[in-house]
């Protein structure tokens, strides 16, 4: 997806008759300054966050984030967690009760400070993925390069009955079932057939180890833990589960290879009695081998209530390495203790450092503080408003391709460690209000100094892109977004200083430009085949193939039915294009980018699925722009590629 469409199209109906499609440039939005944001701002209070500015920990606060599973993928960090969801009855919040979950939450950081939400994973039930699963708890991922590209594996547990596998061929799906049923579905000796944990060892070959609880009594050798190698496929057996005598095992498997040594850790159990093992800690084992056996080395990390008032309970962590130092996530209770002052048992995500040395393991504490930033954000490129480090009063909805929601007065969100190193003259946010209002800049605090202001209009609920003239800043700044109404938020991108006019101060603010077409070209319902002009080839989906996921190419014309599209109007101009095969046209999560992929994905009235056909300057040639671009970019064969 591009905006300058470089291949050309026809677009054919039954009859015939072709429209040819070319490309088309469109012009960027207006600048607009709201010069009196400051009145809007006049007695608004501060939504009150449920963590303190010096605190990284938890990592989000807009949703719980249970039993983290890590996966480290080139330069970022992506946590996979049970979604604890809040149980109300009668207005009354209950205790969290797991039985009811069947969805999963995915975020995602380059700097372990500012985490990118990116929504829920309908992993289970009847609307869920795997629709065999009831419930998706403990979840944990991989990746393995399968047939030249990167494939993403995603474990989790069926309640206590069963292992399940995802896959994707992106780190945030979309995921499909590879085998319709558990992976894992019975195994002898295993009380709880739960907590899975992967990994992939240098030579490729993959292996799961999972299990847990105690059999009659057996407090300190249940032997409920098991290590399974994996098909070359990730997604079947190579083998028999082997057990792993775990002393006082719980539950919660952990698998690293440091070195070249295999350290497995755990959960223990609170019926350890006088031993040297406390309840409810992470132990670790070593090996020489991946599949054991493992010899007991020592504590990790306690019981999460040593460190936090009223956070004992299960404990469920994941070790992991990125940038060469060490770290352990792990889950507390504290946003709950923020949020409600009382203990349900709903849970959150934090991380802290661990340090390794001479192959021992530390004794972490566990921290509100967190783990320092080990990047800046750039604000010169486009940053995802669900991309922060705090937050008060928002929601983040939709799944990969989420946004800020449910902003309303006094609500802020705050971003650290932005870097200006070419400083700042303007901010530019995609934003949609049904009331309008305002957005405050500030850096250092939501209180803190104040840059400027941007003017959101009232958009009708769509998406549009205004910017705001800020003072100059330079450095390293955190910088936090202040709203006046509701409205919801979509990204952000800085302007530097660097070639910048400062503006007259008696400058009329402007109104943003609305880039939306009007002058599309109005189709029949009906089927069409889409021919590029250039590549003489057809629109068409991979091996005719139907399904959600399914790449979008071009190929020779042979009539099939991945090659025709079905083409009905929507609203407001913009068409939906069905494939033959039964699943639309989609821009994978409704990215605003180049280079962004097309793909087909079952019908959802979203954005990301709506066209327009546009006019181009030569007579009879036409465009297809995405709404989810606000009609900026098109589609596009990459290089002109035939």
């Amino acid at each position: 997806m591009s905006k300058s469409i470089r291949s050309l199209y026809k677009l054919a109906r039954n009859t015939g008759a072709f429209l040819a499609l070319s490309g088309m440039v469109l012009q960027a939005p207006v600048m607009t300054y709201a010069a009196d944001g400051a009145s809007a701002f006049n007695n608004v209070a501060l939504t009150k966050a449920y963590k303190g500015l010096n605190e990284n920990n938890p990592i989000a606060t807009q949703k719980y984030s249970a039993d983290p599973g890590v996966m480290v993928y080139g330069d970022t960090v992506y946590v996979y967690a049970t979604s604890d969801q809040v149980l109300y009855k009668n207005g009354s919040i209950q205790e969290n009760t797991y039985g009811h979950i069947n969805t999963l939450h995915c975020f995602s950081s380059k700097d372990l400070v500012n985490w990118t939400d990116h929504g829920v994973i309908q992993a289970a039930g009847q609307n869920g993925v795997a629709k065999w699963a009831g419930c998706s708890w403990a979840p944990c991922a991989t990746y393995k390069k399968i047939n030249g590209q990167d494939k993403f594996f995603l474990y989790f547990a069926n309640n206590a009955s069963g292992i399940g596998v995802l896959e994707a061929d992106s780190p945030t799906g979309p995921w499909r079932d590879p085998i319709g049923k558990a992976l894992i579905a019975n195994c002898p000796g295993v009380t709880w057939l739960f907590d899975p944990a992967v990994f992939v060892d240098d030579d490729g070959t993959g292996y799961l180890y999972f299990g847990g609880g105690i059999p009659n009594n057996q407090y300190a050798h249940p032997k409920t833990a098991r290590v399974v190698k994996l098909g070359a496929n990730m997604t079947s057996l190579a083998g028999s589960p082997v057990v792993i005598d775990a002393p006082y095992l719980f539950e919660d498997s952990g698998i690293n290879k440091i070195g070249n040594k295999y350290y497995y850790s755990y959960c223990s159990n609170f019926n350890t009695g006088g031993s040297e093992f406390g309840g409810g800690c992470i132990e670790y084992m070593v090996s020489n081998s991946p599949m054991g056996p493992f010899t007991y080395a020592g504590e990790v990390f306690k019981n999460p209530g040593t460190y936090f008032t009223n956070s004992g309970g299960n404990n469920h962590h994941t070790i992991f390495k990125f940038k060469d130092e060490y770290y352990i996530a792990y889950h507390t209770r504290t946003l709950e203790m923020a949020q409600f002052g009382k203990n349900y048992g709903y849970r959150s995500t934090h991380i802290d450092k661990l340090t390794v040395n001479n192959g021992n393991l530390s004794n972490v504490k566990g921290t509100k503080t967190g783990v320092s930033q080990v990047s800046y954000i750039n604000p010169y490129n486009k940053v995802q408003a669900e991309t922060m480090a705090i937050q008060a009063g928002v929601n983040v909805s939709g799944t990969g391709d989420t946004k800020v929601t449910d902003i309303n007065r006094g609500d802020w969100i705050g971003v650290k460690g932005v870097n200006f190193s070419d400083g700042l003259s303007k901010i530019t946010v995609s934003a949609s209000s049904n009331t309008g209002g305002f957005i405050k800049v500030c850096t250092g605090s939501p209180s803190g100094q104040t840059l400027g202001y941007i003017e959101v209009p009232n958009t009708n609920g769509a998406y549009k892109e205004v910017t705001g003239t800020l003072s100059n800043v330079t450095g390293v700044k955190d910088l936090y977004f202040v709203f006046s109404n509701n409205m919801s938020l979509d990204y952000w991108k800085a302007t530097s200083q660097i070639g910048q006019v400062t503006p007259e101060t008696t400058q009329p603010d402007q109104p943003a430009k609305d880039t939306t077409i009007t002058n599309y070209a109005t189709l029949k319902d009906g089927w069409y085949y889409i021919k590029g002009i250039e590549s003489n080839k057809y629109l068409q989906v991979t091996n005719n193939k139907g399904g959600d996921g399914v790449n979008v190419e071009i190929g020779t014309g042979t009539g099939v039915a991945g090659q025709k599209w079905y083409l009905k109007n929507t609203q407001n101009g913009y068409v939906t294009l069905k494939n033959g095969q039964g699943y639309t046209l989609d821009v994978v999560y409704g990215k605003d980018e180049d280079k962004t992929n097309i793909q087909t994905y079952t019908a959802n009235g979203m954005s990301a699925q709506e066209f327009k056909i546009v006019p181009t300057s030569k007579s009879g040639e036409y465009g297809i722009v995405t709404r989810c671009s606000t009609d900026v970019r098109g589609l596009d064969v990459e290089n002109k590629g035939t």
